[in-house]
């Protein structure tokens, strides 16, 4: 059975999705998506840039001929990777960039089959625009901001905290000059989908914890509003003791190769001192990360950093436990 649904009933029904099923091309998939999606495309990248071409050059018909033979070789390969994946009956839904034919023609064929198909009417650019439209007006007020130095453990507690959002973990960066430690950033559009999900997932009724960062984090900028209601929020500073953090940082710096490190520390030039720089370079070349990490909480890091003029409350995080025991309280209260 195939229906075509609004992007507000798709969102409404989203967790009852067996699965939910991306017809654009591998590129455009890639670059953004709607979180939870799997690719199976209806035209291939190549395949995608030809029928645009025939459609501009030559005709309409002629492209929907060639495209619809694409299509159906495709959808061949498609339907076992589907019956694999979940079984005939069970609720699929699918969507392709404007809600058009990509889309219709595998909605077509794996409806026919038994699933119960449900097509995004106006697609993956509808959906879009709702999650522009949320993110420039979500109705969540009240936020507990974490601030803090380097490695006193923010994002451990998030991560723990109830009603909470890790906006390093959705930008898949930590928030400094080696931030990037993590690996590749998703696009601004495939972050602000993730960051969509979770508000809406929010109550709205608690406050929210999130940690506190500046307007970017790595190449991904902060939606104006959510930026505002941060500063707007209670402040909490975290602290820990030097070992702690060191040993926090290490467990990223691990994973540092030779050429991340070299270009970090050039590109931190102007921040520290060349007695730092120099003793910073010498230790990792002595493969001892501690004395790296601590030398760059100290002389880098620390330094930098530059505390909110609002400060409504600082908690030591020595204990983790009693840290959080503390911060739920806070939380209970609002």
């Amino acid at each position: 059975m195939l229906q075509t649904i609004s992007t507000d009933q798709f969102l409404e029904e989203y967790d009852s999705f067996d699965l939910i099923i991306d017809a654009r091309s591998p590129s455009e998939y890639e670059h953004s998506k709607i979180p939870k999606a799997i690719n199976m495309f209806a035209l291939s990248d190549k395949e995608h840039e030809e029928i645009g071409s025939i459609y501009k050059q030559k005709s309409k018909n002629d492209a929907k001929v060639k495209g619809a033979s694409y299509v159906c070789i495709n959808a061949s390969r498609h339907i076992f990777e589907l019956n694999r994946l979940c079984k005939i009956g069970s609720k699929v839904a699918i969507y392709c960039a404007r809600g058009g034919m990509r889309s219709g023609s595998l909605a077509t064929i794996f409806s026919n089959i038994g699933y119960r198909v449900r097509r995004l009417d106006k697609g993956y650019k509808g959906f879009r625009s709702k999650v522009v439209n949320y993110l420039e007006n979500f109705p969540h007020k009240n936020f507990i901001v974490l601030g803090g130095n380097t490695g006193c453990g923010k994002s451990e507690l998030i991560q723990k905290l109830p009603n909470s959002i890790d906006l390093e973990a959705l930008a898949n960066h930590l928030g400094s000059t080696f931030g990037a430690i993590k690996g590749e950033q998703p696009s601004q559009k495939e972050f602000q989908n993730r960051l969509f999900f979770e508000l809406l997932n929010k109550d709205i009724n608690k406050p929210i914890f999130i940690e506190g960062e500046s307007k970017r984090v790595g190449n991904i900028i902060l939606p104006e509003l959510l930026y505002k209601r941060m500063g707007e929020g209670m402040r909490i500073e975290i602290t820990a003791p030097i070992d702690q953090r060191v040993q926090r940082i290490m467990k990223d710096y691990i994973e540092i190769d030779d050429d991340f490190f070299y270009y970090c520390i050039n590109r931190i030039t102007p921040y520290i001192k060349k007695e730092a720089k120099e003793a910073t370079i010498s230790a990792y070349e002595e493969k001892n990360l501690a004395q790296v990490s601590k030398i760059l909480l100290l002389d880098y890091y620390d330094k930098v950093y530059k505390k909110p003029k609002k400060i409504d409350k600082t908690i030591s995080n020595e204990i983790n436990s009693e840290t959080l025991k503390e911060l739920n309280k806070i939380w209970d209260a609002k």
